[in-house]
């Protein structure tokens, strides 16, 4: 298995829609620990665990589960790795150099899957080394192969937000005995995480448009509005009421209504450029009110899968190629 070039996911991509997650992590079920080998954290310094935590730590069998559970309070990452992989080596350093210097905010798990294939194959690993965040029990895909400190930055800041607007914001402190230091939300953001977990999307909806409007700039109320819009949307479709959807936009590629819908179902589970493209698509072709409503849900779409994407940023390119 070679390593590819690098595929980065940002974390917005696989916004709260995806943490009902697509792998069930619960298959892994902890198992009697497998003896120490060199690198194997010892007991008392297991993350949230007593004495002061390491914020890099190997994963096992026996493991596996308290980093889980360590993900309903900081991102925990798992870097998925094989010796056969020369790349593994210096992802894996950098990895471990950018989460040090996050203060506690991120948790690193080094991850043998030669040692560990139950992980790689709950992961649906293609290629190593791979990295996957795990929020609230749930994967987000970052990437695949080789990527540099900045890509690397970029995908963390956009999980962190991500993490904020589940209600993620606890840090380990490795400096204070790993006493877990929560930062409370802003309270219009609370009130609107509040919302999501209760399934009430027009109130979580509600919450950040009041947030907006005391202050424009708030990206993270953006994103977090469009994300919610983006379930609520979605929120009545069943499985057969999506096939008829995908049926009726591939028989109508003008029908308005169906075209938003798929595009919305492909964003949601995870086939980005698809759904970004179809709009794209579809003002080339179209004018009057509909190329405009269209217009309007695509810029709304580029905030729930981040602007510093890459294939948000050739999105716009075409866009601006059919609007002039």
């Amino acid at each position: 298995m070679s390593s590819p070039a690098s595929r980065p996911v940002p974390p917005a991509a696989a916004n709260m829609l995806n943490l009902r997650g697509a792998v069930d992590l619960s298959t892994l079920k902890q198992r009697p620990a497998s003896p120490a080998g060199p690198g194997t954290p010892q007991e008392g310094t297991q993350p949230g665990g007593a004495g002061t935590p390491e914020l890099t730590v190997d994963v096992t069998e026996s493991n596996f589960q308290q980093l889980v559970e360590l993900s309903m309070k900081v991102p925990v990452v798992f870097a998925l790795w094989a010796s056969y992989s020369p790349e593994s080596g210096r992802v894996l350093e950098t990895l471990e150099s950018i989460v040090q210097s996050y203060g506690g905010r991120l948790v690193l798990g080094a991850a043998d899957i030669e040692a560990f294939p139950q992980l790689a194959q709950a992961f649906q690993v293609q290629a190593v080394p791979t990295a996957v965040a795990v929020l609230k029990g749930q994967p987000v895909p970052l990437f695949q192969g080789s990527a540099d400190e900045q890509q690397v930055r970029s995908l963390f800041d956009e999980l962190l937000k991500v993490a904020a607007a589940n209600g993620v914001t606890g840090s380990l402190d490795a400096g204070a005995g790993g006493e877990e230091a929560s930062a409370p939300l802003p309270p219009l953001h609370q009130a609107a995480f509040d919302a999501i977990e209760a399934g009430d999307y027009a109130a979580a909806a509600e919450a950040y448009r009041q947030a907006l409007n005391e202050m424009p700039s708030d990206h993270e109320a953006k994103a977090g509005l469009a994300q919610v819009e983006l379930m609520a949307r979605l929120q009545p479709l069943s499985a057969q009421g999506s096939e008829a959807l995908r049926t009726l936009a591939a028989t109508e590629p003008d029908n308005l209504e169906a075209q938003l819908g798929v595009a919305d179902l492909d964003i949601a589970g995870g086939h980005v450029e698809d759904g970004l493209n179809r709009l794209v698509s579809f003002i080339g072709r179209n004018f009057g009110p509909e190329r405009e409503t269209a217009r309007v849900r695509l810029l709304e779409l580029f905030d729930v899968v981040g602007a510093s994407d890459a294939r948000v940023a050739k999105a716009r390119q075409a866009l601006a190629r059919v609007l002039f």
